[in-house]
């Protein structure tokens, strides 16, 4: 087995000896309806001699998958309802989210757009839809923000990066440009001088927000890459998913909100599992993830704090759904629950 190049197939997985034998049939069938690859940084993370890892946990197909529930859905936050034209998702006023690519380095198995990824996915934009993409982008003087996602953005070369930042350098009503990857983390040599210029190469300021799940997904490697782009002037902000599994656990989740802190990104979004097709094996409860982001106030600095998000079903945007610390009790008063579960009046008694 080559270790430079990713795992696509059931076969690769076997030889790589994340798998037994035993379950290539098994796994063949996931492969056939969900896109697999495994890049050599994440292959070399998982331990061989954990059943319970929580890296292959993410990344290694299991039968489960193919377990749908009535409730799950091929597009759970409603992309497609929101899509004036190919390309193009446009839920709220001032953003527009841009899907160029439709191809991963890495293909997570609770993705919230499995349907929509891989190769048998969506594709990238021919350049007419890439066109039709701009002129919709360019007529909207509303939109503040342009979000580069799909698939992952940051597996266009250089070039093609640069040349999208170009044509956004021309929209003078857009501000921000931000980029949702996992690249910096699933391929960190890809965080180049090259890479680093097309991502300024449009004058905006640039964000880019990093996928991570685990903290052993900040690796040295990943850690150094993440330096690059915050020394090169990028803002860097984290987007995770609260996974049954892999950092439903009160100390993983505060370990890697701090090793995002220390890498100089911000704890952005913590997202509750969508309803994506065969992923409920990864889905806690709300009122288990209430309780473990609860559990984050106080146990680690106020910069480590993410916002707990469920994106509504059928496009309807994000909602916060931390737990409620505060609660009314008439007359203007109220209880308030600290990190240590006391309760408070406020205002204090006399």
């Amino acid at each position: 087995m080559n270790a430079s190049r990713p795992l696509r197939t059931a076969g690769d997985l076997i030889e790589a000896g994340l798998l037994p034998p035993e379950r290539l049939d098994e796994i063949e069938k996931v492969a056939e309806r969900y896109a697999v690859a495994i890049s050599p940084a994440m292959a070399a993370l998982i331990d061989r001699d954990d059943p319970a890892d929580p890296i292959a946990r993410q990344f290694v197909p299991d039968g489960a998958e193919l377990h749908i529930l009535p409730e799950e859905r091929e597009d759970p936050i409603g992309d497609l309802a929101h899509s004036p034209v190919e390309g193009i998702v446009h839920r709220y006023p001032d953003r527009v989210l841009l899907k160029a690519v439709h191809v991963c380095p890495v293909y997570c198995r609770f993705c919230f757009r499995r349907e929509m990824v891989g190769p048998q996915g969506l594709g990238t934009l021919s350049p007419d839809a890439m066109d039709r993409a701009f002129a919709y982008i360019a007529s909207r003087p509303e939109v503040w923000e342009v979000i580069l996602t799909g698939g992952d953005p940051l597996v266009l070369s250089p070039r093609r990066l640069a040349e999208i930042m170009e044509r956004l350098a021309a929209i003078d009503h857009v501000k921000i440009v931000r980029f949702h990857t996992r690249v910096p983390v699933v391929e960190p040599e890809r965080i180049d001088e090259a890479l680093i210029a097309a991502l300024k190469a449009s004058g905006k300021t640039t964000y880019v927000a990093l996928h991570a799940n685990h903290p052993r997904e900040l690796t040295p490697e990943a850690r150094a890459a993440c330096a690059r782009l915050v020394d090169a002037g990028i803002a860097m902000i984290s987007q995770s998913v609260l996974l049954r599994g892999v950092n439903d656990d009160p100390d993983i989740l505060a370990a890697l909100m701090r090793a995002f802190v220390e890498t100089r990104i911000k704890p952005y979004y913590l997202h509750h599992p969508d309803l994506a097709p065969g992923t409920s094996h990864f889905r806690l409860s709300i009122e288990e993830g209430q309780k473990l982001v609860a559990g984050l106030r106080g146990r680690v600095s106020g910069l480590c704090q993410p916002a707990y998000i469920l994106d509504i079903p059928g496009g309807h945007g994000k909602a916060v759904i931390g737990a409620s610390t505060i609660r009314p009790t008439g007359d203007g008063c109220y209880t308030v629950s600290d990190f240590r579960g006391g309760e408070h009046s406020y205002p204090p008694e006399a």
